[in-house]
């Protein structure tokens, strides 16, 4: 196999799975609530921050600080939800894209007040030279975070699957009334459901942190992309979010190789126009 293809092989795999830990909390929250989240990309940002000033004061690494992340993002996502979302759970749709929309607007600026608009970056001691394997390079904090995304997608099906708390939630998801009955508190594992999506939009936050520089804004660039990983895969269906996002990491890297990297959101964005007029529910989504 050509060195540049495998090359672009493995760095969107990578970057596949961020993309998928990522969209994974949308996915989350639309198939518990039926919330399409619009302030995901500003709290990708809040947990870029969190780790950065976590680094910062602790001097530790985002690896070591991010138990502390996924504590707070699922506090925040709590809070957020029980606060601000639940009161208008019944409302139209309309009002929770406002909402989180408004939601997102307050953080980005709360981060701009606080931390200005200057770019900020960690390094990771060992971690600033890459991985070489021949003619191929690993970037190594983008592997430690695929890493990371695998074993955290697995707990977090486990929790959906093997605990009564995610059966709870899928109770929920499913049969809100009939939740109810059985003596279910919704309007709680609303909140812990959308405190556990916030939180892997956090960790996506973290692990990002040693691949680029941040602002105020930078989750913005991963935003959209996740909705079209969430809907591609299936709306509330973990394995596909986590598909999806492997294979638009992939086809990302290799459009970038053989159109040039102008080419490469286009291409994204028809594959997924396309997937969604042959199937409508997404590659592992059902209907209904």
């Amino acid at each position: 196999m050509n060195a540049s293809i495998l090359q672009s092989l493995i760095d969107g795999m990578l970057m596949g799975g961020v993309y998928a830990l990522a969209a994974l909390g949308i996915s989350l929250i639309f198939g518990v609530m039926k919330i399409t989240n619009f302030a995901h990309g500003a709290l990708i940002t809040v947990g870029m921050y969190i780790t950065y000033e976590c680094c910062t004061l602790l001097g530790v690494t985002p690896y070591v600080a991010l138990p502390i992340t996924m504590v707070l993002m699922f506090l925040i996502g709590y809070i957020i939800q029980k606060i601000c979302l639940n009161p208008i759970m019944g409302a139209g749709g309309h009002n929770q894209l406002l909402l989180t929309q408004g939601i997102a607007i307050v953080l980005e600026n709360l981060i701009l007040v606080l931390f200005t608009a200057n770019y900020k970056s960690v390094t990771v001691p060992g971690f600033e030279t890459a991985i070489r394997l021949g003619s191929i390079t690993i970037n190594k904090p983008k592997l430690v975070a695929f890493l990371f995304v695998a074993v955290i997608s697995v707990g977090i099906y486990l929790v959906l699957n093997k605990t009564d708390l995610g059966k709870a939630i899928r109770a929920t998801s499913t049969q809100p009334d009939g939740a109810t009955l059985m003596g279910i508190v919704v309007s709680k594992i609303n909140c812990i459901a959308f405190g556990i999506g916030v939180m892997c939009a956090g960790i996506a936050g973290a692990l990002l942190i040693p691949t680029q520089n941040i602002s105020p804004t930078s989750g913005n660039a991963y935003s959209l992309k996740c909705f079209v990983i969430a809907v591609f895969g299936g709306l509330g269906n973990i394995w596909g979010a986590v598909i999806a996002g492997l294979i638009i990491g992939v086809v990302e890297a290799y459009s970038a190789l053989f159109l040039g990297g102008s080419w490469s959101e286009m291409v994204i964005y028809v594959i997924f126009i396309l997937t969604l007029i042959i199937k409508p529910t997404g590659l592992l989504g059902k209907k209904g």
